[in-house]
């Protein structure tokens, strides 16, 4: 038990203090785009679900549809459970089953897809039938179903009718996170003084319990007659 107690009265080292900044930071709520548009929350992204005539997709190009964006990126999905998301969310935009465009293009270089931050695939789902044969990979871009999540390969060029979702990263609070900070110093602080007057008091009850023996010494020889005088006086 006192052990345990040394432990937590031991004042936080500096890798633990980042961790613990690094941590809160990463759980702290983050704020999506103000800018007048319905974005959603969704992990630590945003999305924006761009709405059609009468709650239907419109016909777009990927150009025409990146520039609906309007600075943020077309989605990329990067997980089983973000594909999830898109899948529960699209019924309250659109009606019917639809395809949704992807923030991906093809990379010549490497012969393979990549997302627009040049990233590569980490998660696929891909269809069966993912692709027209007919199809110049250069032109070529790719959709989700909105009801399965497989992905297809579609034409970049042609007027398709996909829904548009944008996405981009929550953005945090510069004064949250400072206020983070300085909670995360002012328990260190804390934890330094208890720490210190629990060692403060355990040196104190050392010192009190600590009794001093002088070490053994022979006895001189005036103190050896004296003794056997004392000794033969007690016999007589």
């Amino acid at each position: 038990m006192e052990s345990m107690m040394k432990w937590h009265l031991r004042p936080l080292s500096l890798r633990n203090l980042l961790f613990v900044v690094v941590y809160c930071q990463s759980t702290l709520a983050g704020d999506c785009p103000a800018d007048g548009r319905t974005w959603v929350p969704f992990g630590q992204r945003c999305y924006h679900f761009v709405h059609g005539e009468e709650d239907m997709a419109k016909s777009y190009t990927i150009e025409a549809a990146k520039s609906l964006c309007s600075g943020h990126e077309l989605v990329s999905v990067q997980s089983a459970e973000e594909s999830d998301f898109i899948i529960k969310y699209s019924p309250q935009v659109w009606k019917g089953n639809i395809h949704v465009w992807l923030g991906m293009y093809y990379d010549s270089d490497d012969e393979d897809f990549k997302w627009q931050d040049e990233t590569g695939l980490s998660f696929k789902n891909w269809g069966n039938s993912s692709s027209s044969p007919e199809l110049i990979p250069m032109d070529t871009c790719v959709a989700m179903h909105s009801t399965t999540g497989e992905w297809e390969k579609v034409s970049c060029v042609e007027n398709l009718e996909n829904g548009v979702v944008c996405e981009t990263a929550e953005t945090t609070s510069p004064l949250l996170s400072a206020l983070v900070i300085l909670s995360v110093v002012a328990i260190m602080g804390i934890s330094a003084v208890f720490w210190f007057l629990h060692q403060k008091h355990q040196f104190g009850a050392v010192l009190t319990s600590f009794e001093y023996h002088p070490p053994f010494r022979a006895p001189t020889s005036d103190e050896a007659c004296l003794v056997e005088t004392e000794e033969t006086d007690d016999m007589a």
